[in-house]
């Protein structure tokens, strides 16, 4: 492993800002209805410059109330799957590990909905009511990531096979119950429920949601850089890390409660979007090395990029109707995901 410095850091991170800003350039270009980058690039001049109070053109509202928001959310919902697809994948030593396999995108989202269905019957502040769903997003994927951690142990050793089946089993259990709420619903909103599920970014929010997803997502995700030494000590084994001076049971809440948290807040704004804490890892891993102190920004960044890219495609390959955003991450992370499993098991 190559000693890290702040400067190969700092260019590595900047290289995918770089290309980060190449694909929302895209996403602001293109859609059902295509932006002039010129004239919205125009319009924006004027008001920097003074000339003008707003954006007059189409394409700035477009831009402002439907891509930008867009936009964001796609970069956080990439971002903190990422994050906790990494963490995930070395706390329990299986590079199948993701939260969508794990079941745990399942399990946010199913605490999603029964916040969304207590909510009518509870009376909150606005303050707190904003808040409900991600907090019963954020208990669903800790409970379901506990359940699938107690079921992959054996003799007090986590066996990834096990791991790995007891993930698949509780999100199909979990499907299962959220199929069966949907089915019981008597609001006519199910069909849009249903593309929810499937992940979709169209749904706006207010200011205050954003916010949330910020500070939520560099909590959880200082938080888990803080162990990457650690984790990068743990993918030899928990004995092995123990004896070099990890505490293993901290680095294991301190990863299971911020993972949890970036997938709850991830899968409560867009539903579940699969494989993405699955591809961006490994992709980052091939090219800049497994170091966790440098796989950390880089797959956040990667997960950015991924989202947002593939938001992009959802909206433009069958305009102006759109596809759901976590169709198209399936359709390349599957295939990845099938490769990966013949591999260790071969």
């Amino acid at each position: 492993m190559r000693p890290l410095t702040l400067r190969r850091l700092f260019l590595q991170c900047l290289i995918l800002v770089v290309i980060l800003l190449v694909v929302v350039v895209i996403a602001i270009k293109f859609g059902a209805v295509p932006v002039s980058l010129y004239a919205l690039g125009r319009d924006w001049l004027r008001v920097m410059l003074g000339k003008s109070s707003q954006i007059s053109s189409d394409y700035g509202l477009v831009v402002q109330n439907i891509r930008l928001p867009r936009i964001v959310l796609g970069i956080m919902v990439g971002a903190s799957l990422s994050v906790a697809g990494t963490s995930f994948q070395a706390l329990l030593r299986n590079p199948l590990a993701d939260p969508y396999v794990l079941g745990v995108s399942s399990g946010a989202a199913l605490g999603a909905i029964l916040a969304l269905i207590a909510e009518p019957h509870l009376t909150l502040p606005p303050a707190f009511a904003a808040m409900l769903t991600p907090f019963g997003a954020f208990l669903g994927a800790a409970a379901t990531i506990a359940g699938v951690y107690f079921l992959g142990r054996r003799q007090g050793q986590i066996d990834s096979t096990t791991l790995l089946l007891g993930g698949v089993i509780t999100a199909s259990f979990l499907s299962a119950i959220i199929m069966f709420l949907m089915s019981t619903i008597t609001s006519g909103n199910t069909r849009g429920m249903a593309f929810w599920l499937m992940g979709n970014l169209s749904t706006s929010f207010q200011k205050s949601v954003y916010w949330i997803l910020a500070v939520g997502f560099f909590a959880a995700t200082g938080a888990i850089y803080t162990t990457a030494n650690d984790l990068n000590l743990l993918l030899a084994g928990e004995k092995e890390a123990m004896h070099l001076g990890v505490d293993v049971p901290r680095v294991r809440l301190v990863v299971y409660i911020a993972a949890s948290l970036l997938t709850g807040l991830a899968v409560s704004v867009s539903g579940a979007v699969g494989y993405v804490g699955l591809i961006v890892p490994h992709v980052m891993r091939l090219i800049f090395g497994s170091d966790h102190r440098t796989l950390l920004p880089t797959a956040a960044l990667g997960g950015a990029i991924a989202v947002v890219f593939a938001d992009t495609l959802a909206r433009t390959i069958v305009a102006p109707a759109e596809l759901a955003v976590g169709a198209v991450t399936a359709v390349v992370g599957a295939p990845l995901f099938i490769y990966l499993l013949h591999r260790r098991l071969a």
